[in-house]
This record gives structure tokens, sequence and C-alpha cells, in this order.
């Protein structure tokens, strides 16, 4: 039993970072995959849409990077002989982010699909397909915050 004493609060915590930043990175590797194969028909079909396309393929990426973020805070907040309480806490933390992020990544990489068709065919409306990936991103903000105020609260 000392051991989980000394050790099962870090590993809660480890756990959860993990886990958060894993989860979101999944869903970003997902995310962009997915659009990135569309990018590559687009530019494939009118190079000079090459550029706008890698724009919209890199929008799936953000939650990975949600995910380090919050990674990074809770590694700050790590150590070893926590209590149990505390490694769960921040377990408990990280979820929100990598749940979020990996399937708000996956679900915006299908809307970058669509967007890249908007891209193909009416290039002068790329901006609508932007806005169509954007609000997907507003969710991934979400958990992310939600993660990062968790975060606050542990001790």
């Amino acid at each position: 039993m000392a051991f989980f004493d000394n050790f099962g609060g870090a590993a809660f915590g480890i756990l959860g970072v993990g886990l958060g930043v894993i989860l979101a990175c999944v869903g970003s590797a997902k995310g962009t995959g997915i659009a990135g194969e569309a990018g590559a028909g687009v530019t494939s079909e009118d190079p000079q849409k090459g550029m706008r396309a890698i724009m919209i393929q890199v929008l799936p990426g953000t939650q990975g990077i949600y995910g380090f973020v919050v990674a990074m805070i809770a590694m700050g907040k790590i150590s070893i002989g926590m209590p149990v309480q505390t490694g769960l806490a921040l377990l408990f933390a990280c979820l929100p982010v990598g749940i979020g992020g990996l399937i708000s990544a996956i679900a915006q990489g299908r809307v970058a699909v669509a967007s890249m068709k908007i891209l193909a065919k009416q290039p002068k409306d790329f901006s609508k397909g932007m806005l169509l990936c954007a609000t997907v991103e507003f969710y991934a903000i979400l958990s992310l915050l939600v993660s990062i105020f968790l975060l606050g609260k542990v001790q």
C-alpha cells in the first residue's frame, strides 16, 4: 500500500496528461488526414488552390495543440507523493480536452472535406467553408477552456 500512497496520485495525473494529449492528437491526425486527402484532390485539379486547401486542412490540427497545452499545465501540478485524490482530479480535468478534441477534430475534418468541395467548385466562397470549419472549432475551444478551468481548481 505504501507504493500506491507514494506513486498513485502521480500515476493518475500522468494518465490524465497522457489521455488528454493522446486523444486530442489522434483526433487531429484523423481530421487533418481526412481533409488532406480532399485537399490533395483539389490541388491536383487546380494547383493555384493549394494554399487555400492547406488553410482548410490545418484547422482540425488545433485540437492536438489544445491537448498539448492542457498537458503542459497538468504536468506542472504532478509530483511524487501527491494525494491520489489530486491525481484523480488531474485525470478528470484532462478528459474534456481529450474527448472533446478527439470528436471535434474528426468532425471538423469531415466539414473540411465539404469545404474543399466549396473551394473546388466555388472558389470565391472559400470563406464560407472556413466559417463552417470554425463553427466546429468552437466546441474544441469550449473543451479546452473547461480543462483549463478544472486544472485551475486542482491544488
